[in-house]
């Protein structure tokens, strides 16, 4: 359940425009299933995007956060820092994403820790890249980032018997 100190009259704030969320309300949107940190492939004659199972440098493969988040964009130049207005340029945002569900107006996925009140939930239900990482930024060629090519991260988990999805 939810904290009582999430909730303004009423209403939790995640249920509120994005536009309207305050800075720390806006981070703790994210569920820390670490997707948005994996490599992505552009095609360049259809657009089309690919993840791949190569994580940035920063990314912490076991707990999907950053391991140097307020440094981030000095350490690795172009890690993009999400806000409202460039949420409508980032075609490549996971369909569980927290930030593009609200930005469409849907309600957040029910293992989503601020509704569970567990940091853990976004694991057990399957959504983070706890133990999907294959590899980290440095450690693979780009040309052979094809070959770590994922479906996963563009997909909502299964559901699995006695557990919402």
């Amino acid at each position: 359940m939810a904290r009582n100190d999430e909730k303004e009259a009423g209403e939790p704030f995640w249920m509120r425009p994005l536009s309207e969320l305050t800075r720390a309300q806006w981070e703790k949107l994210c569920d820390g299933c670490g997707r948005c940190c994996l490599v992505k492939l552009e095609d360049e004659d259809s657009g089309e995007i690919y993840h791949t199972s190569v994580g940035c440098d920063l990314l912490d493969g076991e707990t999907g956060r950053c391991r140097d988040y307020a440094g981030r964009q000095t350490k690795v130049p172009d890690c993009v820092r999400l806000t409202v207005k460039a949420l409508a340029g980032i075609p490549w945002l996971p369909p569980t994403c927290a930030y593009r569900l609200r930005a469409e107006d849907k309600p957040l996925p029910d293992w989503h820790p601020l509704l569970t009140g567990d940091p853990a939930s976004v694991h057990t239900a399957g959504v983070s890249v706890r133990g999907r990482v294959a590899a980290h930024e440095q450690e693979v060629e780009t040309d052979d980032l094809p070959n770590f090519i994922v479906l996963w991260p563009k997909r909502w988990p299964r559901r699995k018997k006695g557990r919402a999805a």
